[in-house]
């Protein structure tokens, strides 16, 4: 089994933020609802996570934090491979006003959530990314987690940051064959400040976890 180190570290700035229950109701209006972090973060086709403009793997095995103030809901609006348009705010205001789609755009404008994470083991321990989707079982899967941190704070606010791993699941459609959605599974919930048990250890498998990059 692979042990790596957990370190004490505080994993969101916490300056001017409200108590943490008093998000849950915003957190929970996602599900019917139809960016901190600066690396893109998403799930390619084939069912793996990747990040960046290189489109590096995610390591397997890895946790990752999420921030519970930092889910957004909005719009995007898409050309050719390009974003034309963006228009996001916090699930605790409303969505943003849209005013007529940008030209040249294939969907209009399209309801997208989303929330930011940082790494907390692995080589990209501390590394902060944005995920935001558009897709059925993308926005499912940030709704099932919105609505179970919202239940989680309700009886224990002083842990509100789930400590997660990526994964995926797949079925099969009868006109595009096999779809990949997110699966985001709990491990843990930590307080802002980090992992309580500083000094423990965090078990990642039987197995080092190593990377798979791209191929240009």
């Amino acid at each position: 089994m692979s042990i790596l180190p957990v370190v004490n570290k505080s994993l969101f700035a916490t300056a001017g933020l409200p108590a943490v229950t008093s998000i849950t109701t915003a957190l929970r209006s996602i599900q019917t609802g139809s960016g901190s972090g600066a690396v893109l973060l998403k799930m390619d086709k084939t069912g793996h996570w990747v990040f960046g403009a290189d489109q590096t793997d995610v390591q397997d095995g890895t946790a990752w934090a999420v921030n519970p103030f930092s889910f957004v809901h909005g719009y995007i609006a898409w050309g050719d491979g390009v974003v034309l348009g963006e228009r996001m705010a916090s699930v605790t205001a409303p969505k943003p006003d849209l005013g007529p789609a940008p030209t040249g755009c294939l969907k209009g404008w399209e309801d997208q959530i989303g929330m930011s994470l940082r790494c907390v083991s692995g080589e990209d321990d501390g590394m902060e990314v944005r995920f935001s989707t558009t897709s059925v079982g993308g926005k499912r899967a940030v709704q099932e987690l919105a609505a179970a941190l919202a239940t989680h704070v309700e009886t224990n606010e002083e842990t509100p940051v789930p400590k997660i791993t990526l994964t995926s699941e797949h079925y099969q459609h009868k006109s595009y064959g096999r779809i990949y959605t997110p699966v985001f599974t709990v491990l843990d919930w930590w307080p802002l400040s980090g992992d309580p048990k500083p000094q423990g250890t965090l078990a990642l498998g039987d197995t080092t976890p190593t990377r798979r990059r791209k191929s240009a």
